[in-house]
């Protein structure tokens, strides 16, 4: 790690040794832009590092909502507004009982990176709640979305801050959110996105993120000459980033073999056919039961109790998309020993930082999040523009533009990644690419 990156992580591990999650990304993205500081001594004189990895403003707030039983609960509530210097902060909204201030920071801190990958007009931030809606009826998370949405509207805005959804927070919570902000502000306008198509969302929405690392994957392996027909590959998670990667890697020939919950992980060794992928979906969105489930219903099926899906079979690429550091090292070299060629993160920083390094040094693929799954984020920005135009664009006009924003994010990480003499290294090439859009438009704002 350059000197100045290290004196500013080490301070920051000195402020806030407990914020692991938000310490393990500002490191991730440290260690790799050494040799762009080391050229550029610019970005120590303006202190771009320490101005980066601090918030331009973090907001916690109280939810009291009245349960089922007519009981109060209260929750916590937050937004961080993390950088704001190519546009407005954007970035989704998680509700789950894992949040907490180091989460939204580490994912905060990721965004600023991936909405710069995107080439659109949009900074990083992430929120969300500590508040679990699975079991709750819908009059609950009606209540809960309300009284977190009377106090977020204070702080967002179409050219302010534009949230989106994440973890427990979909069409459901997007519409409450939204309908209880258009209320309190008597305007409709694009200040969230992943909404319905009957009140201003895009299509190819719920899909983006999962077919973006997809595209950005089939670039990856072009440069191998060769893609998904007829490989086998692993998928984690079950919902959705899960579910379209799977519905895309099929559609493209490939073998889905694996999908997982918190709970386990179902193997198909002859691969996902579209009828059992589209039980599944029903299962989880519909249902909202487990994946095992499936198994229960297909013969062809075998679940894995507590199990993730690294270690299971044999497979040519894995695309992690469930929750942070779920492939780590022994993961790492199963997936090497199997024969596998590529890993593209569908989730925020899946893979351990020691697995990353193992892949890299043994000739694997390997596609950050911040670039990799950025379809999702782009694609929001493009329901904003069609907002602002008071149009829609069609399914296939979204589609291609957002295959062709993965390739432009390809092609800019390994372009940045070739400028220092490692063209397969997509890490070094995203922070960098990402990094250096966003440290010199804060130069041109001044202090």
């Amino acid at each position: 790690m350059n000197n100045y990156a290290k004196l500013v992580y080490e301070g920051l591990k000195k402020e806030s040794p407990w914020e692991k999650e938000f310490l393990q990304s500002v490191f991730e993205v440290f260690d790799s832009l050494g040799p762009l500081l080391d050229s550029n001594a610019k970005y120590e004189k303006y202190r771009i590092l320490e101005r980066m990895a601090v918030p331009e403003r973090v907001i916690l707030f109280q939810v009291p909502w009245v349960d089922a039983k007519g009981q109060i609960q209260l929750n916590r509530g937050y937004r961080i507004q993390f950088n704001s210097a190519i546009g407005p902060y954007k970035g989704g909204l998680r509700f789950h009982p894992s949040v907490n201030l180091s989460i939204l920071k580490f994912l905060g801190f990721e965004q600023i990176f991936k909405n710069s990958l995107t080439t659109l007009p949009m900074g990083g931030g992430k929120g969300g709640s500590n508040f679990d809606p699975k079991g709750k009826s819908d009059i609950e998370v009606m209540n809960f979305c309300q009284s977190f949405m009377r106090e977020l509207q204070r702080h967002i805005g179409p050219d302010t801050d534009v949230p989106a959804g994440d973890i427990g927070v979909g069409a459901r919570e997007i519409g409450y959110l939204y309908g209880m902000y258009k209320k309190i502000r008597n305007a409709h306008e694009s200040v969230l996105t992943g909404k319905s198509l009957n009140y201003g969302g895009s299509l190819i929405r719920p899909e983006a993120t999962g077919y973006g690392n997809v595209y950005f994957a089939i670039e990856m392996l072009k440069t191998r000459r060769t893609d998904f027909d007829n490989r086998r590959v692993m998928i984690s998670g079950s919902g959705n980033v899960a579910q379209y990667t799977a519905w895309k890697i099929i559609n493209e020939g490939g073998k889905v073999i694996t999908m997982s919950d918190s709970n386990g992980t179902i193997l198909c060794e002859e691969g996902l056919t579209h009828e059992k992928l589209e039980f599944i979906m029903d299962l989880k969105n519909v249902q909202r039961k487990r994946i095992k489930e499936a198994a229960a219903k297909f013969s062809d099926l075998k679940y894995f109790e507590g199990q993730k899906p690294w270690r299971l079979a044999k497979a040519d690429a894995a695309l992690p998309s469930a929750t942070e550091n779920e492939l780590d090292l022994k993961d790492a070299e199963a997936l090497v020993k199997g024969g596998c060629i590529c890993v593209s993160e569908g989730a925020n920083m899946p893979t351990t930082p020691d697995a990353v390094e193992y892949l890299l040094a043994n000739n694997v693929l390997f596609g950050p999040g911040k670039a990799a799954n950025a379809g999702g984020v782009a694609t929001s920005g493009l329901e904003m523009t069609q907002n602002a135009m008071r149009l829609n664009w069609t399914s296939e006009e979204v589609d291609h533009k957002l295959r062709g924003i993965m390739s432009c994010i390809h092609s800019a990480c390994r372009d940045a990644a070739e400028e220092f003499g490692d063209h397969d290294n997509y890490v070094l090439g995203a922070n960098v690419a990402g990094f250096r859009k966003v440290a010199d438009a804060m130069i041109e704002l001044g202090v």
